[in-house]
């Protein structure tokens, strides 16, 4: 059993267990004692959001890693993307995200790159927590000159900014473009308008005041509506709404309707396969993406791949199958050519190249899907609960498969970063989807005494 890590990191509400300083500082010289072992630069990059929570934790993994020996980069609030950026275009040894991506303020996190720039397998978080459980540290520590020190690295968003800008084609600008961007009180508040801006969009910003407690705060990915409302007053081409820790994007089209991450996938996995660079024809989405991208994908003639619910898990597939491109229905969108984890300005970058290309306007790109009815409600429960021991549930989630047939499906989970259970079902008819998600939702809440 996992005692700390998730499916993203460890991740919990900010000075309360497993997101203390003493648990932050032990996570510090458990990467630190990993990347020692591998006896070359010693060297690990520190980034994080805009919350109120991140200056303490930072200092902690600092310390933590210092005191094994180990030296720190400091980059301050930088997107997760710009930090997998930033670890590998330094040559450093691990990158460290302090981040709970979209999680309110009060949460925190800490996710973990390796030298490559992707996130750690499961194997070796294991080795981060045994380490730090068995007290195997305990007799290592450096003395005197031995010990590491922290540098604060000045020009990494510039580095990232000019990064960002070299996957757009050089041949185009976004002279013509109005875009609305919702940085969510994050950490893209100060790259994205920069980005776009100079590549000579008009640009409206909105939510890019961070006071470390309004960070995700009705805005960004998860809640766009107001950023596609504003599209629409101001008669912008696009909106791109971004989440917390900027790795996710929700997008508006010119008339304020919200455009999902399966749509973004749609589009931009057909161009691949017109440039002939969507490899083996294939996307990589998660089981949570609707069935009408599936229906897409083989109307291009290519096909679609489902992993579990993480980007991590759609890379690692992307990865050991050595396909190119893929994501998540929730804005993770992973363009493995340009960079090694979900990064929303880039894929904003990619889309907006594509509407410069061909000439049209989003809503005009996204009826290349039609998604099939599809319902999600949570449940959020006492404590972490497994499903399977719920009485009946089993059998319930059985009986009512057997009901959609062919033309629908359940998906039921426990959320990775909360006592949440995600209840999803798609059909053909909404009325009977939302009533077999009611009906389980039910069974769950009194299995829980709610």
């Amino acid at each position: 059993m996992r005692k700390l890590f998730g499916t993203d990191g460890i991740r919990g509400v900010a000075n309360i267990y497993p997101m203390t300083i003493e648990i932050a500082m032990q996570v510090g010289r458990a990467i630190a004692f990993i990347v020692k072992d591998k006896a070359k630069g010693h060297r690990i990059v520190i980034g994080k959001d805009t919350r109120q929570s991140c200056y303490m934790l930072e200092n902690a993994l600092a310390a933590g890693i210092c005191s094994m020996g180990v030296d720190v980069l400091l980059v301050g609030p930088l997107p997760t993307p710009g930090i997998a950026f930033i670890t590998t275009s330094m040559r450093a040894d691990a990158g460290v995200v302090i981040s709970a991506s979209h999680n309110p303020f009060q949460d925190n996190g800490i996710k973990i790159f390796s030298s490559n720039g992707f996130k750690l397998p499961d194997i070796v978080e294991a080795d981060i927590e045994d380490l730090i459980f068995s007290q195997k540290m305990a007799a290592l520590r450096p003395v005197a000159d031995e010990v590491g020190k922290a540098t604060r690295i000045d020009d990494a968003k510039g580095r990232y900014i000019v990064f960002l800008k070299n996957t757009f084609p050089k041949k185009y600008t976004l002279d013509d473009f109005h875009i609305v961007i919702d940085c969510a009180h994050g950490a893209t508040y100060g790259v994205a308008p920069h980005v776009f801006e100079e590549l000579g969009a008009k640009v409206t910003t909105l939510c890019a005041s961070p006071d470390g407690k309004n960070i995700n705060h009705e805005c960004g990915a998860l809640h766009p509506e107001k950023m596609a409302v504003r599209v629409k007053e101001l008669g912008a081409d696009i909106g791109l709404a971004f989440d917390g820790d900027g790795d996710r994007l929700i997008v508006s089209d010119e008339h304020g309707e919200i455009v999902d991450g399966d749509h973004v996938m749609a589009i931009c996995a057909q161009e691949l396969m017109k440039q002939r660079k969507l490899k083996k024809k294939t996307l990589t989405a998660t089981v949570m993406s609707n069935m009408g991208l599936e229906v897409a994908m083989q109307k291009m003639g290519g096909k679609m791949v489902r992993t579990a619910v993480g980007d991590r898990y759609v890379v690692e597939c992307m990865r050991k199958k050595g396909y190119s491109f893929g994501g998540e229905q929730s804005g993770h969108l992973v363009f493995l050519d340009h960079i090694t984890t979900g990064d929303g300005i880039l894929a904003g970058l990619q889309l907006l190249a594509i509407m410069k290309k061909r000439k049209r306007s989003l809503s005009e790109l996204a009826g290349i899907m039609e998604s099939f009815p599809q319902v999600l409600k949570n449940v959020r429960t006492a404590q972490k609960i497994d499903v399977s021991t719920v009485p009946g549930f089993p059998e319930t989630v059985t009986k009512l498969d057997k009901q959609l047939g062919n033309s629908g499906r359940i998906l039921v989970r426990a959320s990775g970063t909360e006592p949440v259970i995600r209840v999803m079902v798609e059909g053909q008819d909404e009325k009977v989807i939302n009533d077999i998600a009611d009906e389980l939702c039910d069974l769950i809440r009194k299995s829980d005494g709610s």
